[in-house]
């Protein structure tokens, strides 16, 4: 197996990953100001940017959807046990040992057992349970008249809030793993110019420098 830096990241990719951050971040500061913990906006521009923000990080999803299962980039994020509770104990107990990390990243797997997992429970559970309630809260007007419809409401208040909470935790602990083991540029480097050190096969370096020249340095 050869080390090389491979074009792992496209430019989709990258534009997914850096507009969703400026988009949840502004959610989260425009939500967690209409919920009154802090008063740096206006109520109606916090909605505004709110809703506008939602509209539009919905649509970057539905690009992003398209483009995982047209590109089947969705096979990384697909969890698996192999080696997952290796990757739990060095995040748990070896990485303060000074342990090495005890996943390779491969050509065709660019996320570790936890990682895929992580972003897997991100993407099918607390994401569609915030745009669901989101959704709900926003179309208020269509369903008030139903009974318990205040009620119904507030709880959809309460787990859209609560959501947004795990995604913030998920969000913290992401910043967290960017600061351990390599420095802080390396972690984030991949994600800035899309190469990133892989293990690769000989037979997928070769087809890497044969067919793929721009892929591989």
């Amino acid at each position: 197996m050869a080390t090389r830096e491979v074009l792992i990241f496209g430019r989709f990719e990258r534009f997914w990953h850096w507009g969703q951050m400026v988009l949840i971040v502004l959610l989260m500061f425009t939500g967690f100001g209409l919920h009154g913990f802090h008063n740096l906006l206006d109520f109606r521009v916090a909605v505004t940017l709110h809703t506008f923000s939602a509209f539009a990080l919905l649509i970057l999803w539905l690009f992003s959807v398209f483009w995982l299962f047209t590109t089947e980039t969705w096979r990384h994020f697909l969890p698996t046990g192999r080696g997952l509770w290796r990757v739990l104990r060095f995040y748990s107990y070896g990485i303060f040992k000074g342990e090495r990390h005890p996943y390779r990243k491969a050509y065709w797997r660019k996320h570790n057992p936890l990682q895929a997992l992580a972003y897997l429970m991100l993407k099918i559970v607390l994401f569609p349970l915030i745009w669901i309630t989101g959704i709900a809260y926003l179309l208020y007007f269509l369903w008030r008249g139903f009974p318990f419809s205040s009620e119904i409401l507030e709880w959809i208040a309460l787990i859209h809030t609560g959501a947004a909470f795990a995604i913030l935790v998920f969000a913290l602990i992401h910043i967290y793993m960017l600061t351990t083991g390599h420095s802080f540029w390396e972690h984030v480097r991949p994600m800035v110019t899309g190469f990133d050190k892989v293990e690769l096969t000989p037979e997928e370096e070769a087809y890497l420098e044969k067919d793929q020249p721009a892929m591989i340095r």
